[in-house]
């Protein structure tokens, strides 16, 4: 039996997790510094690598002084929950990496609660102790509080705590004196985190992820649980519904570095993948041929938020994606179920639309966002919470949003916050700073980071996590303001715009093509205006005086996914395909419009 640890890592949003693991893939010699230049190898994917955010869970293992050790990053944010709930099952121990200035964060809270309800042993790593007015001792008093909170046994709470920084590749016991290497981390996995249980008996192994291959297909990945799995090796496949059928391991192979190694057979306590298993989830085990014994499945925390999805039916559909027909999307969005544990798709009454659930809004935008870089277009509604019937009463989501602030706009993000339904739970000093901690509808968080943003001059710092249901809380106003809206199909002219900037601001340059129906701009006031931003300046041979002038255009409002789908309103759709993000109303044409609304 080879000595084997194996270990997740859990931290907060940009703790410097990924960057870590980096490091302890340089300690482990799996590649030599130069190789990859300031890249990060575990966020592989572009979305991770433009955004700076782990979304998939990943596996590596590194080899140290005679033992193994799986490392598997998992992500911070709770909106990919679903990733984080089945990952720990592989893992028994965790790092807590915590920042040596913001301390443990509401989503730091989310997964640790998950870990420490599994019994894993935690080690806490204090990490960016290098940044100025950095309290590592005041941190790690904070993060003992939470464990004990979050109702940690006492083998938990005696934890060992290591400090350093992971860019400059150091790690000690006293942050005073900065060491010259990642080691002390890895000893202190070594020696304090459990060596998996070896339990004998017929085979066990709960399947808690998915590799795909384009040559075998889908791979099964899991850790065993009990017993020896061999290649070509006959076992059964037990499915969540109680159903049993057989199927035969065609390969077995082991993770060492960032790859994968064929092995003739896995004993318990070992990550795994395992090619050849048809028709399987996540969540299903592999058990013994004759007298199959199936493990508990993952559970996985309800979704709390819907979309509708439906094909791209604007004047402009087809030009810029590859993929535009119901039967595409819908493939699409089956798939992403294999491996989107947290995702549910339904179909609703009309055949080309269908209702997406998910975690949250940014769970949902980038499945949207993976789609449309893959040459889909589509169209989505506003984002919906889930409401539910609790003993007779009508429930909502409720979350705990938590923002990080300066001083001087703390009012009126405060206001903001309560004219949305917030009720405020506590409010720090921390140095020049506020934090300030609520709770609020799911409902009311939707928009909401633009607005904080706008008032604190891009300072605030905003994070949420699902708490519980609550009754319904009431209306909530949303955005008075009305939308401009195109009145014709065609190119836009700078001259038109000029002539309507003081109606409001606009989301199109000059010679963008605009059709029938989109929406081109924000009016000042509350009520939709048409416009015919397609006129052109009559050029005839007869002169006014001041006709003249330099058309001078204010620079329009340019929206990420995210903003336009927490910026339309009930009666609008974002219009997404490969290369543009476009606003506009569900009925295009305003007499129809006028009829609806009567």
């Amino acid at each position: 039996m080879q000595k084997i640890r194996n270990i997740a890592i859990i931290a907060h949003v940009d703790h410097g997790k990924t960057t870590l693991v980096d490091k302890l893939l340089l300690a482990g010699h799996l590649f030599r510094e130069n190789e990859h230049s300031g890249e990060l190898i575990m966020d592989n994917n572009d979305l991770e690598r433009e955004r700076g955010i782990t979304i998939l869970a990943k596996n590596v293992s590194i080899n140290y002084q005679g033992y193994k050790i799986n490392i598997i990053d998992t992500p911070g944010h709770a909106d990919f929950g679903g990733e984080v709930e089945r990952v720990l099952n592989m893992a028994d121990g965790v790092l807590l990496l915590v920042d040596a200035f913001e301390g443990p964060m509401p989503q730091t809270r989310f997964v640790l609660q998950k870990a420490l309800n599994l019994g894993l042993k935690p080690i806490v790593v204090v990490n960016k102790v290098d940044k100025p007015n950095c309290r590592p001792d005041e941190v790690n008093e904070m993060v003992f509080d939470l464990m004990f909170n979050l109702n940690a046994t006492e083998e938990q709470l005696d934890f060992v705590t290591l400090y350093g920084s992971a860019k400059q590749n150091w790690m000690g016991s006293d942050w005073r004196t900065p060491g010259n290497d990642i080691t002390p981390l890895l000893d202190a996995i070594i020696k304090h985190i459990p060596a998996p249980t070896q339990l004998e008996g017929t085979p066990q192994m709960l399947i808690t992820s998915l590799d795909y291959s384009p040559y075998v297909g889908r791979i099964a990945v899991g850790r065993v649980h009990r017993g020896t799995l061999r290649e070509g090796m006959n076992v059964s496949l037990c499915k969540r519904n109680g159903s049993i059928t057989k199927v035969k391991i065609k390969e077995l192979d082991t993770f060492t570095g960032l790859g994968r190694t064929k092995t003739e057979e896995v004993k318990s306590g070992d990550i795994c993948a395992l090619v050849g298993i048809e028709g399987f989830e996540i969540g299903d085990t592999i058990a013994d041929f004759n007298n199959p014994e199936p493990l508990n499945p993952i559970a996985i925390d309800e979704p709390t938020m819907s979309m509708v999805f439906t094909i791209n039916n604007s004047p402009f559909f087809g030009k810029e994606g590859k993929f535009v027909t119901s039967r595409h999307i819908e493939e699409r969005l089956i798939r992403e179920l294999d491996k989107n544990l947290a995702l549910r798709v339904e179909r609703t009454q009309d055949s080309d639309a269908w209702n997406v659930f998910g975690r949250g809004v940014l769970h949902l935008s980038v499945l949207i966002e993976t789609m449309r870089r893959e040459g889909y277009e589509l169209q989505v509604g506003q984002p919906q919470v889930i409401f539910k019937e609790i003993n007779g009463v009508r429930c909502e989501p409720i979350e705990q949003l938590t923002i990080n602030l300066p001083e001087d706009c703390s009012g009126k993000v405060i206001e903001m916050v309560a004219a949305r339904k917030g009720e405020m739970l506590s409010m720090d000093v921390v140095g020049d700073r506020i934090q300030l901690e609520f709770h609020i509808p799911s409902r009311g968080i939707i928009g909401l980071r633009n607005n904080i943003l706008t008032v604190s001059a891009g300072e605030a710092i905003m994070s949420h996590r699902f708490v519980e249901y609550q009754p319904y809380k009431g209306e909530i106003e949303r955005r008075a303001n009305g939308s401009i809206i195109a009145l014709e199909t065609g190119t836009a002219y700078a001259y038109a715009i000029d002539k309507l900037q003081d109606r409001g601001k606009f989301f199109i340059h000059p010679q963008d093509v605009v059709y029938e129906g989109q929406v081109i701009g924000e009016s000042n006031k509350e009520g939709d205006i048409v416009v015919n931003i397609c006129k052109s300046k009559k050029l005839t041979n007869m002169r006014a005086s001041g006709s003249d002038d330099k058309v001078k255009i204010a620079p329009p409002v340019i929206f990420s996914l995210e903003e336009a789908l927490e910026y339309i309103k009930k009666d609008e759709y974002v219009e997404v395909t490969p290369s543009s993000i476009r606003l506009r109303k569900i009925l295009l044409d305003e007499n129809d419009r006028k009829r609806a609304a009567k």
